[in-house]
Protein backbone atom coordinates (compact mmCIF):
# COMPACT_ATOMS: atom_id res chain seq x y z
CA UNK A 1 0.00 0.00 0.00
CA UNK A 2 1.29 3.51 -0.76
CA UNK A 3 0.49 6.72 1.03
CA UNK A 4 1.00 10.28 -0.22
CA UNK A 5 2.81 11.81 2.72
CA UNK A 6 4.48 15.17 3.00
CA UNK A 7 7.97 15.45 4.47
CA UNK A 8 6.74 16.59 7.91
CA UNK A 9 4.71 13.40 8.41
CA UNK A 10 7.15 10.95 6.82
CA UNK A 11 9.09 10.12 9.97
CA UNK A 12 5.98 9.76 12.13
CA UNK A 13 4.35 7.57 9.53
CA UNK A 14 7.37 5.33 9.32
CA UNK A 15 7.34 4.83 13.09
CA UNK A 16 3.66 3.91 13.21
CA UNK A 17 3.09 2.09 9.93
CA UNK A 18 2.88 -1.34 11.52
CA UNK A 19 0.38 -0.11 14.08
CA UNK A 20 -2.03 1.51 11.66
CA UNK A 21 -2.11 -1.34 9.07
CA UNK A 22 -5.60 -2.23 8.03
CA UNK A 23 -7.21 0.58 10.03
CA UNK A 24 -5.49 3.11 7.74
CA UNK A 25 -6.91 1.27 4.76
CA UNK A 26 -10.37 1.38 6.30
CA UNK A 27 -10.03 5.11 7.00
CA UNK A 28 -8.78 5.73 3.47
CA UNK A 29 -11.70 3.92 1.82
CA UNK A 30 -14.50 4.79 4.24
CA UNK A 31 -17.42 6.52 2.53
CA UNK A 32 -19.91 6.77 5.41
CA UNK A 33 -19.57 6.74 9.19
CA UNK A 34 -22.69 4.66 9.68
CA UNK A 35 -25.88 3.28 8.12
CA UNK A 36 -29.07 2.27 9.91
CA UNK A 37 -30.88 -0.44 7.96
CA UNK A 38 -34.68 -0.53 8.20
CA UNK A 39 -36.08 -4.00 7.44
CA UNK A 40 -39.84 -4.13 6.61
CA UNK A 41 -40.25 -7.77 7.73
CA UNK A 42 -39.30 -10.13 10.52
CA UNK A 43 -36.10 -12.01 11.17
CA UNK A 44 -35.24 -14.86 8.85
CA UNK A 45 -36.68 -13.39 5.67
CA UNK A 46 -35.05 -12.26 2.45
CA UNK A 47 -35.13 -8.58 3.38
CA UNK A 48 -33.48 -9.37 6.70
CA UNK A 49 -30.73 -11.41 5.06
CA UNK A 50 -30.10 -8.82 2.36
CA UNK A 51 -29.80 -5.91 4.79
CA UNK A 52 -27.58 -7.79 7.21
CA UNK A 53 -25.42 -9.24 4.44
CA UNK A 54 -24.97 -5.81 2.85
CA UNK A 55 -24.13 -4.30 6.22
CA UNK A 56 -21.62 -7.08 6.83
CA UNK A 57 -19.86 -6.41 3.53
CA UNK A 58 -19.88 -2.62 3.87
CA UNK A 59 -18.45 -2.61 7.38
CA UNK A 60 -16.09 -5.52 6.81
CA UNK A 61 -14.57 -3.78 3.79
CA UNK A 62 -14.22 -0.48 5.63
CA UNK A 63 -16.57 1.41 3.31
CA UNK A 64 -18.92 2.09 6.23
CA UNK A 65 -17.88 2.48 9.85
CA UNK A 66 -20.83 0.86 11.60
CA UNK A 67 -24.18 -0.65 10.64
CA UNK A 68 -27.28 -1.12 12.76
CA UNK A 69 -30.46 -3.00 11.93
CA UNK A 70 -34.14 -2.61 12.81
CA UNK A 71 -36.95 -5.03 11.92
CA UNK A 72 -40.31 -3.31 11.48
CA UNK A 73 -42.98 -5.79 10.34
CA UNK A 74 -46.52 -4.90 9.43
CA UNK A 75 -48.82 -4.10 6.55
CA UNK A 76 -46.93 -6.20 4.03
CA UNK A 77 -44.02 -3.79 4.37
CA UNK A 78 -46.26 -0.74 4.44
CA UNK A 79 -45.56 0.07 8.09
CA UNK A 80 -41.85 0.63 7.45
CA UNK A 81 -42.53 2.62 4.26
CA UNK A 82 -45.00 4.84 6.10
CA UNK A 83 -42.55 5.33 8.97
CA UNK A 84 -39.76 6.38 6.60
CA UNK A 85 -42.02 8.88 4.82
CA UNK A 86 -43.61 10.32 7.96
CA UNK A 87 -40.26 10.75 9.73
CA UNK A 88 -38.25 11.73 6.66
CA UNK A 89 -36.31 14.61 8.21
CA UNK A 90 -34.95 12.48 11.06
CA UNK A 91 -34.14 9.45 8.89
CA UNK A 92 -31.29 10.72 6.71
CA UNK A 93 -29.04 8.01 8.16
CA UNK A 94 -31.46 5.21 7.25
CA UNK A 95 -31.64 2.89 4.25
CA UNK A 96 -34.71 0.67 3.85
CA UNK A 97 -34.31 -2.62 2.03
CA UNK A 98 -37.08 -3.72 -0.29
CA UNK A 99 -37.66 -5.82 -3.38
CA UNK A 100 -40.23 -6.86 -5.96
CA UNK A 101 -43.08 -6.79 -3.36
CA UNK A 102 -42.94 -2.99 -3.17
CA UNK A 103 -44.17 -3.03 -6.77
CA UNK A 104 -46.66 -5.88 -6.30
CA UNK A 105 -48.20 -4.55 -3.09
CA UNK A 106 -48.54 -1.07 -4.47
CA UNK A 107 -50.36 -2.47 -7.51
CA UNK A 108 -52.75 -4.49 -5.32
CA UNK A 109 -53.37 -1.63 -2.88
CA UNK A 110 -51.89 -3.36 0.18
CA UNK A 111 -50.44 0.05 0.98
CA UNK A 112 -51.12 3.41 -0.70
CA UNK A 113 -47.49 4.37 -1.35
CA UNK A 114 -45.20 3.30 -4.18
CA UNK A 115 -41.49 3.46 -4.89
CA UNK A 116 -42.12 6.94 -6.30
CA UNK A 117 -42.75 8.25 -2.78
CA UNK A 118 -39.20 7.37 -1.66
CA UNK A 119 -35.67 8.33 -2.65
CA UNK A 120 -34.30 5.61 -4.90
CA UNK A 121 -30.74 4.62 -3.97
CA UNK A 122 -29.87 1.41 -5.84
CA UNK A 123 -30.97 -2.05 -6.81
CA UNK A 124 -28.23 -4.39 -5.66
CA UNK A 125 -28.94 -8.08 -6.19
CA UNK A 126 -31.18 -10.65 -7.75
CA UNK A 127 -32.38 -13.65 -5.77
CA UNK A 128 -34.03 -16.54 -7.54
CA UNK A 129 -37.05 -18.17 -5.97
CA UNK A 130 -37.31 -21.76 -4.81
CA UNK A 131 -39.88 -24.30 -3.68
CA UNK A 132 -38.79 -26.32 -0.67
CA UNK A 133 -40.24 -29.14 1.41
CA UNK A 134 -39.48 -30.40 4.89
CA UNK A 135 -36.58 -32.81 5.20
CA UNK A 136 -39.09 -35.51 6.29
CA UNK A 137 -41.51 -34.95 3.41
CA UNK A 138 -42.44 -37.71 0.97
CA UNK A 139 -42.23 -35.08 -1.80
CA UNK A 140 -38.85 -35.21 -3.55
CA UNK A 141 -39.35 -33.07 -6.66
CA UNK A 142 -41.88 -30.90 -8.46
CA UNK A 143 -43.53 -33.94 -10.08
CA UNK A 144 -44.28 -35.31 -6.59
CA UNK A 145 -45.69 -31.96 -5.48
CA UNK A 146 -47.95 -31.75 -8.52
CA UNK A 147 -49.09 -35.35 -8.01
CA UNK A 148 -49.97 -34.58 -4.37
CA UNK A 149 -51.85 -31.47 -5.52
CA UNK A 150 -53.78 -33.44 -8.13
CA UNK A 151 -54.74 -36.06 -5.53
CA UNK A 152 -55.91 -33.56 -2.89
CA UNK A 153 -55.57 -29.83 -3.70
CA UNK A 154 -56.91 -28.64 -0.34
CA UNK A 155 -54.37 -30.74 1.58
CA UNK A 156 -51.44 -29.54 -0.54
CA UNK A 157 -51.08 -25.97 0.66
CA UNK A 158 -48.08 -23.89 -0.33
CA UNK A 159 -46.95 -21.25 2.14
CA UNK A 160 -44.87 -18.12 1.80
CA UNK A 161 -43.58 -15.13 3.71
CA UNK A 162 -45.78 -12.64 1.88
CA UNK A 163 -49.42 -11.69 1.58
CA UNK A 164 -51.87 -13.35 -0.83
CA UNK A 165 -51.10 -12.02 -4.29
CA UNK A 166 -47.56 -11.24 -3.12
CA UNK A 167 -44.33 -12.46 -4.59
CA UNK A 168 -44.17 -15.89 -2.93
CA UNK A 169 -47.78 -16.51 -3.94
CA UNK A 170 -47.07 -15.26 -7.46
CA UNK A 171 -44.10 -17.61 -7.86
CA UNK A 172 -46.11 -20.63 -6.68
CA UNK A 173 -48.96 -19.71 -9.03
CA UNK A 174 -46.59 -19.22 -11.96
CA UNK A 175 -45.01 -22.63 -11.34
CA UNK A 176 -48.35 -24.40 -11.11
CA UNK A 177 -49.69 -22.63 -14.20
CA UNK A 178 -46.54 -23.59 -16.12
CA UNK A 179 -47.16 -27.18 -15.00
CA UNK A 180 -50.62 -27.02 -16.57
CA UNK A 181 -52.62 -26.48 -13.39
CA UNK A 182 -55.10 -23.75 -12.42
CA UNK A 183 -53.04 -21.05 -10.76
CA UNK A 184 -56.07 -19.58 -8.99
CA UNK A 185 -56.94 -22.93 -7.38
CA UNK A 186 -53.63 -23.20 -5.53
CA UNK A 187 -54.14 -23.05 -1.76
CA UNK A 188 -51.69 -20.42 -0.56
CA UNK A 189 -51.14 -19.61 3.13
CA UNK A 190 -49.32 -16.35 3.97
CA UNK A 191 -46.95 -15.79 6.89
CA UNK A 192 -45.07 -12.75 8.17
CA UNK A 193 -41.59 -13.37 6.73
CA UNK A 194 -39.66 -16.56 6.22
CA UNK A 195 -39.11 -17.58 9.83
CA UNK A 196 -42.80 -18.15 10.58
CA UNK A 197 -43.38 -19.79 7.21
CA UNK A 198 -40.53 -22.18 7.93
CA UNK A 199 -42.08 -23.14 11.26
CA UNK A 200 -45.35 -23.92 9.46
CA UNK A 201 -43.50 -26.14 6.99
CA UNK A 202 -41.75 -28.12 9.71
CA UNK A 203 -45.01 -28.57 11.63
CA UNK A 204 -46.80 -29.95 8.55
CA UNK A 205 -49.21 -27.04 8.30
CA UNK A 206 -48.15 -26.57 4.68
CA UNK A 207 -46.84 -29.12 2.16
CA UNK A 208 -44.29 -26.82 0.55
CA UNK A 209 -42.81 -23.37 0.96
CA UNK A 210 -42.27 -20.74 -1.73
CA UNK A 211 -39.29 -18.59 -0.75
CA UNK A 212 -36.14 -16.86 -1.92
CA UNK A 213 -33.29 -19.12 -2.97
CA UNK A 214 -30.88 -17.54 -0.48
CA UNK A 215 -33.23 -18.39 2.38
CA UNK A 216 -33.72 -21.89 0.96
CA UNK A 217 -29.96 -22.45 0.79
CA UNK A 218 -29.54 -21.48 4.44
CA UNK A 219 -32.34 -23.85 5.47
CA UNK A 220 -31.02 -26.68 3.29
CA UNK A 221 -27.50 -26.25 4.66
CA UNK A 222 -28.96 -26.50 8.16
CA UNK A 223 -30.58 -29.81 7.18
CA UNK A 224 -34.13 -28.55 7.66
CA UNK A 225 -35.44 -28.66 4.09
CA UNK A 226 -34.91 -30.04 0.60
CA UNK A 227 -35.02 -27.71 -2.39
CA UNK A 228 -37.25 -29.27 -5.07
CA UNK A 229 -37.30 -26.49 -7.65
CA UNK A 230 -35.36 -23.30 -8.48
CA UNK A 231 -36.58 -20.53 -10.80
CA UNK A 232 -33.21 -19.90 -12.49
CA UNK A 233 -32.50 -20.78 -16.11
CA UNK A 234 -29.47 -22.83 -15.06
CA UNK A 235 -28.37 -24.41 -11.79
CA UNK A 236 -26.94 -22.04 -9.20
CA UNK A 237 -23.47 -23.02 -7.90
CA UNK A 238 -24.46 -22.30 -4.30
CA UNK A 239 -27.19 -24.97 -4.61
CA UNK A 240 -25.68 -27.20 -7.29
CA UNK A 241 -27.80 -30.24 -6.38
CA UNK A 242 -31.10 -28.37 -6.70
CA UNK A 243 -32.86 -28.82 -10.04
CA UNK A 244 -34.33 -25.88 -11.90
CA UNK A 245 -38.01 -25.77 -12.81
CA UNK A 246 -37.04 -26.01 -16.48
CA UNK A 247 -35.08 -29.21 -15.88
CA UNK A 248 -38.30 -30.71 -14.56
CA UNK A 249 -40.39 -29.71 -17.56
CA UNK A 250 -41.87 -26.58 -15.98
CA UNK A 251 -41.10 -23.70 -18.34
CA UNK A 252 -40.83 -20.74 -15.99
CA UNK A 253 -38.13 -18.54 -14.53
CA UNK A 254 -38.16 -15.66 -12.08
CA UNK A 255 -35.65 -13.43 -10.30
CA UNK A 256 -36.50 -11.12 -7.42
CA UNK A 257 -34.42 -7.96 -7.23
CA UNK A 258 -33.55 -6.44 -3.88
CA UNK A 259 -32.29 -2.95 -3.26
CA UNK A 260 -32.34 0.11 -1.05
CA UNK A 261 -34.47 3.21 -0.62
CA UNK A 262 -34.12 6.30 1.54
CA UNK A 263 -36.47 8.89 2.94
CA UNK A 264 -38.07 11.36 0.53
CA UNK A 265 -36.26 14.67 0.22
CA UNK A 266 -32.85 13.22 1.09
CA UNK A 267 -30.09 15.76 0.28
CA UNK A 268 -28.23 15.07 -2.96
CA UNK A 269 -24.84 14.69 -1.25
CA UNK A 270 -26.23 12.00 1.03
CA UNK A 271 -27.82 10.18 -1.91
CA UNK A 272 -24.49 10.27 -3.74
CA UNK A 273 -22.63 8.92 -0.69
CA UNK A 274 -25.00 5.96 -0.32
CA UNK A 275 -24.74 5.19 -4.03
CA UNK A 276 -20.95 5.48 -3.94
CA UNK A 277 -20.62 3.08 -1.01
CA UNK A 278 -22.84 0.48 -2.69
CA UNK A 279 -21.07 0.79 -6.05
CA UNK A 280 -17.66 0.31 -4.44
CA UNK A 281 -18.93 -2.65 -2.39
CA UNK A 282 -19.11 -4.88 -5.49
CA UNK A 283 -15.32 -4.86 -5.88
CA UNK A 284 -14.60 -6.04 -2.33
CA UNK A 285 -13.81 -9.63 -1.32
CA UNK A 286 -16.16 -9.17 1.64
CA UNK A 287 -19.10 -8.70 -0.71
CA UNK A 288 -18.15 -11.72 -2.81
CA UNK A 289 -18.19 -13.88 0.32
CA UNK A 290 -21.71 -12.69 1.19
CA UNK A 291 -22.98 -12.91 -2.40
CA UNK A 292 -21.65 -16.43 -3.02
CA UNK A 293 -22.88 -17.69 0.33
CA UNK A 294 -26.43 -16.62 -0.50
CA UNK A 295 -26.48 -17.55 -4.18
CA UNK A 296 -27.29 -13.97 -5.19
CA UNK A 297 -26.76 -12.48 -8.64
CA UNK A 298 -25.25 -9.00 -8.89
CA UNK A 299 -27.85 -6.67 -10.42
CA UNK A 300 -26.73 -3.08 -9.90
CA UNK A 301 -29.15 -0.32 -10.89
CA UNK A 302 -28.45 3.09 -9.39
CA UNK A 303 -30.46 6.32 -9.42
CA UNK A 304 -32.27 6.96 -12.70
CA UNK A 305 -31.45 3.46 -13.97
CA UNK A 306 -33.14 2.04 -10.87
CA UNK A 307 -36.24 4.13 -11.56
CA UNK A 308 -36.41 2.95 -15.18
CA UNK A 309 -36.01 -0.66 -14.05
CA UNK A 310 -38.83 -0.32 -11.51
CA UNK A 311 -41.20 1.32 -13.96
CA UNK A 312 -40.61 -1.50 -16.43
CA UNK A 313 -41.16 -4.16 -13.78
CA UNK A 314 -44.36 -2.46 -12.67
CA UNK A 315 -45.70 -2.80 -16.22
CA UNK A 316 -44.58 -6.43 -16.69
CA UNK A 317 -45.81 -7.62 -13.29
CA UNK A 318 -49.09 -5.75 -13.64
CA UNK A 319 -49.79 -7.51 -16.93
CA UNK A 320 -48.88 -10.91 -15.44
CA UNK A 321 -50.98 -10.41 -12.32
CA UNK A 322 -54.00 -9.44 -14.38
CA UNK A 323 -53.50 -12.58 -16.46
CA UNK A 324 -53.43 -14.71 -13.31
CA UNK A 325 -56.42 -12.92 -11.82
CA UNK A 326 -54.60 -11.21 -8.93
CA UNK A 327 -55.64 -7.75 -10.15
Amino acid sequence: MTFELNRRTLIAAAMTVFAIGSSAHAQETQVLDSIHFLIPGGAGGGWDGTARGTGEALTGSGLVGTATFENMSGGGGGKAIGFLIENAESQHGTLMVNSTPIVIRSLTGVFPQSFRDLTLIAGTIGDYAAIVVSKNSDINNMADLIAAYDADPSATAIGGGSVPGGMDHLVAAMAMEAAGRDALAVKYIPYDAGGKAMAALLSGEIAALSTGLSEAIDLANAGEVRIIGVTSDERVPAAADAMTMKEQGIDMSFVNWRGFFAAPGLPADKVAAYQDAIAKMYDTPEWEVVRARNGWVNIHNSGDDFNTFLENQEQVLGDLMRKLGFL
